[in-house]
């Protein structure tokens, strides 16, 4: 079956208060679900009003066992809350640096936020869509996740772990109608691309068949896929103008 719209649904979207995770939520939006953003701070007051429906907010670090844990508690424990129906984990950090150069602290830094925390987030929610025989979770890796990248060597190996991850928990959930997937983004404009030089980005744009950068509205359109289409779990969608061809 092919969702139309997710009124009535609730969607958490982690890393939620710019770049690809805003875009998710306002795709999300756009078809009447109902939002929870979440920031490690304050969402910004004219992020909340770029959506139609008044979104819901939390704030944690994802990389903080204990405290993602809580505020989950919390939020389920919110009056007349519906539970959640579809997570996107998508929070995450950079530290770029050549793995001979790389600081153990900043090796464990991504790993902690990009795969340890999407697990933290994933588990109390994971616990919950058992119990209400279904859910859909979508965890944002990256194409660097499968073909490498020089100098984000942490970086990779989480998102790597992410697509690991993504095809155990599709295994664990299919019998409670849980459904798990990946989208590995390309090269999108965001403020790291356009930092780039122009020589920077057309080595870059080199190497992409299509010739040109991404949009994070077309991965957040591949979030929407994923979680309309129930008779997929456990891939991995690549969203990169044929870069990893």
């Amino acid at each position: 079956m092919f969702k139309k719209d997710f009124k009535n649904q609730t969607v958490l979207v982690t890393g939620s208060s710019r770049g690809i995770g805003l875009a998710v939520a306002h795709a999300f939006d756009d078809l009447g679900a109902q939002l929870i953003l979440h920031g490690r701070s304050a969402i910004p007051a004219d992020v909340l009003d770029s959506f139609h429906q008044k979104p819901m907010t939390v704030e944690f670090d994802v990389a903080n066992t204990e405290e993602t844990e809580a505020q989950i508690k919390d939020l389920y424990k919110r009056p007349d809350f519906p539970g959640i129906d579809i997570l996107v984990n998508n929070a995450g950090i950079t530290k770029d640096q050549i793995a001979i150069g790389m600081s153990p602290a900043d090796f464990a830094a991504v790993i902690n936020t990009n795969l340890t925390g999407a697990f933290n987030v994933t588990q109390p929610i994971f616990k919950k869509m058992v119990r209400q025989k279904h859910g859909d979770i979508i965890n944002m890796s990256s194409v660097v996740g499968l073909m490498g990248n020089i100098g984000q060597v942490n970086y990779a190996a989480a998102k790597a772990g992410l697509i690991g991850m993504t095809k155990t928990l599709a295994k664990e959930g299919a019998r409670r109608n849980i459904r798990v997937n990946a989208i590995a983004p390309g090269m999108i404009v965001s403020d790291m691309t356009d930092a780039l030089s122009e020589d920077a980005k057309a080595n870059v744009l080199g190497n992409v068949p299509l010739a040109r950068f991404g949009l994070a509205e077309e991965v957040a359109e591949t979030a929407v896929f994923l979680a309309s289409n129930e008779y997929i779990t456990g891939q991995t969608i690549v969203v990169d103008g044929g870069l990893y061809i």
